[in-house]
């Protein structure tokens, strides 16, 4: 999760076999609500879109290609989806970070967050 300035603000490893949706409501949870999502059409899902309606949240996300009728897409607000986009290949350019060895879920979140205030926050 990232501000609009392509800062880190949340981050909750998931397992390889799991969808990356199943923890955007807890990460949105954890945060101050924010006036809108720009997230790609992996996080697409009804059920998420209703969330984000129910507590006014502008949902920014294309339709899959699947939908029979797709959602309006605010095609100008997706742009910025680039600087989140941004943010993930400044973490991935520490080593540690893109190739993930460490084992162990807190190890991995403590370079996580040392990388980000190095990148972003300082």
């Amino acid at each position: 999760m990232a501000d609009d300035q392509g800062r880190p603000m949340a981050f909750a490893p998931t397992p390889g076999n799991i969808a990356d949706i199943s923890m955007a409501i807890p990460l949105l949870e954890g945060i101050a609500p924010p006036k809108r999502l720009i997230a790609d059409n992996a996080y697409a899902a009804d059920r998420f879109r209703n969330w984000l309606k129910a507590r006014n949240i502008k949902a920014v996300l294309p339709s899959n290609a699947t939908r029979n009728r797709p959602y309006p897409l605010d095609r100008t607000a997706y742009r910025r989806r680039n600087v989140i986009e941004r943010m993930f290949g400044k973490l991935k350019n520490w080593r540690r970070i893109a190739t993930r060895y460490d084992h162990l879920a807190r190890n991995y979140l403590a370079a996580l967050a040392l990388v980000s205030i190095v990148i972003a926050w300082i």
